[in-house]
């Protein structure tokens, strides 16, 4: 199979969280949400709607919710050329939560000047932390 060189794989994060499935939605899909344990942000679930994640000193990163399937999945662009989309699996009681960052060129810049590559690998090591802050935000509210 012949694969572009020019792609960089998705990043995937996935957790089992102990929470029901509405819980987690909640916490992904909702401005409040999404803020506690990402980024600031005026998202709302409609689709088509356009938002802004304020990324700190990167500034406010524009964004378009594309698919809105409650509870279980979730995508908007980010920026110029990524997809994050949010997955969950209901699981007797709990849920499995992935995260899929995509879009990701080896020859693409950022609208902030970096390479693709450079943040793929910052952002890799980022979400295992923020995945990781959404599981305490949701087990700990129990």
């Amino acid at each position: 199979m012949f694969m572009s060189t020019n792609t960089v794989p998705d990043i995937r994060q996935t957790v089992t969280l102990n929470a029901p499935i509405q819980k987690v939605w909640s916490a992904v899909a909702t401005a409040d949400g999404i803020g506690a344990w990402f980024m600031p942000n005026n998202f709302e679930p409609v689709l088509g709607y356009e938002f802004h994640l304020k990324a700190g000193p990167f500034g406010d990163s524009p964004c378009k919710v594309t698919e809105l399937d409650p509870p279980t999945r979730l995508s908007f662009t980010w920026g110029k050329d990524w997809t994050l989309t949010f997955e969950l699996t209901e699981l007797e009681g709990k849920t499995e939560f992935t995260l899929i960052h995509s879009g990701w060129d080896i020859d693409k810049v950022t609208e902030f000047g970096e390479t693709h590559q450079v943040v793929h690998e910052r952002m890799s090591n980022g979400w295992i932390g923020i995945v990781q802050k959404l599981r305490t935000i949701i087990e700990d509210s129990q």
